[in-house]
């Protein structure tokens, strides 16, 4: 029984020290943290709209960029999706683009989402979270401000009002 108890110990504690070596090994060898840093260049990527459509970030260079990673289930991402909406309406001729970049949701949720809120800026959906890892985004609703030339100028965790979506907006604006 002792002896039993004793093998028990010993491999109990062989899988936590494997365990702790783990995290130590991946702690110590995993890439730098990349965050996306103000006055550098955004990470390019490309997704694929509720219309099939591809956006590639790239290919909006010349214009600003309201670039908004947010969910269905976020309550502060449901409530500032409006303002978003009214002020992309005000702003889409002068130069300013939104991309809404859903977090790995199903087309239908998406889909019921912008329905309901008649959203009429292009929502393309992170099905893998590469861009949300690129732009090390957590928590939900944050929001990336891109200029004309592809440079993040700046970025935003939390609800928006539509006071700081217009600046946002006018910021960004060529």
């Amino acid at each position: 029984m002792k002896k039993q108890r004793l093998v028990m110990r010993t491999v109990i504690l062989l899988i936590l020290g494997a365990a702790i070596a783990y995290t130590l090994y991946a702690n110590f060898t995993k890439d730098e943290n990349k965050t996306v840093e103000k006055g550098k260049e955004a990470p390019d990527f490309s997704l694929v709209d509720l219309n099939g459509e591809k956006h590639q970030l790239s290919d909006y260079k010349g214009q600003g960029v309201f670039l908004n990673f947010w969910g269905t289930w976020c309550k502060p991402c449901e409530k500032e999706m409006p303002f978003i909406n009214n002020q992309f309406m005000q702003y889409k001729d002068q130069g300013v683009q939104v991309i809404a970049v859903n977090v790995g949701e199903s087309d239908l949720a998406v889909q019921k989402f912008a329905q309901r809120h008649k959203l009429e800026f292009p929502i393309v959906i992170d099905k893998d979270s590469q861009v949300m890892q690129a732009y090390s985004v957590n928590p939900l609703p944050v929001t990336f401000l891109i200029d004309k030339n592809g440079n993040v100028i700046d970025s935003y965790t939390g609800e928006l009002t539509e006071a700081k979506i217009k600046s946002f907006m006018e910021k960004i604006k060529p």
